[in-house]
């Protein structure tokens, strides 16, 4: 008797382990690959690509899911975000994050951006509006009006174009994963789906970087 019991109790655990496992990513329909991959800027760390727009409210939806995600990002692997200007009214947003960058003050003011243009209505497309703003985030207003309007910031925000191009983004948000995998939500069906699909392609990028090194 106490041996069934056992039987049925390594059975139940195994029925919760196989209910709680995701579902495994497929191809075509969760992800795709990239056709023509690209060279990653994260070196020896898997990248994770962000492709997003300030003004984008699935971009904003999505934020608070995936700084939590990001908590528990792995070791090996490292986030890095585009901003997309996909039109000449895009531009601004793409000045502003790479403003930010610039400046050490992603951290501080990146999540703020999103809640000025959704949930206070700001228009920081406006440059007027945009320097009270940051003013009133206690940064030096003509310092990031110069680097704002630099042709520094101009540049990455071209680099960030020709990247979304050469990896065919049509959509934001849009991950990209070591330079050879494209998920999004959109994809995946939901939220909580794409971060399984993500960690799912952060371990087959890993896969596939140790197989290079052993040769195989």
């Amino acid at each position: 008797m106490f041996t069934r019991a056992l039987a049925l109790f390594a059975a139940a655990v195994l029925s919760l382990s196989a209910v709680a496992a995701p579902e495994e990513a497929f191809e075509g329909t969760d992800y795709t690959r990239v056709s023509v991959p690209q060279p990653v800027a994260t070196g020896k760390k898997i990248e994770v690509l962000e492709f997003f727009w300030y003004r984008c409210p699935h971009c904003n939806a999505l934020e608070p899911g995936l700084n939590a995600w990001l908590k528990k990002l792995p070791k090996d692997a490292q986030i890095r975000r585009v901003p997309a200007a996909f039109r000449p009214d895009w531009v601004p947003g793409a000045k502003l994050y790479y403003t930010l960058e610039q400046m050490g003050l992603l951290d501080r003011l990146h999540h703020k951006v999103f809640d000025a243009y959704h949930v206070e209505n700001l228009n920081l497309n406006d440059p007027a509006v945009l320097g009270d703003w940051v003013a009133r985030q206690g940064v030096d207003r003509k310092k990031f009006e110069s680097i704002y309007n630099s042709f520094s910031i101009q540049s990455k925000v071209m680099q960030g174009t020709r990247l979304a191009s050469a990896y065919g983004i049509t959509g934001v948000p849009t991950f990209i994963v070591d330079g050879k995998f494209m998920t999004a939500e959109s994809m995946t069906g939901s939220e909580p789906r794409l971060f399984e699909v993500l960690d799912q392609l952060i371990a087959k990028a890993r896969g596939e970087r140790r197989g290079k090194k052993t040769g195989k």
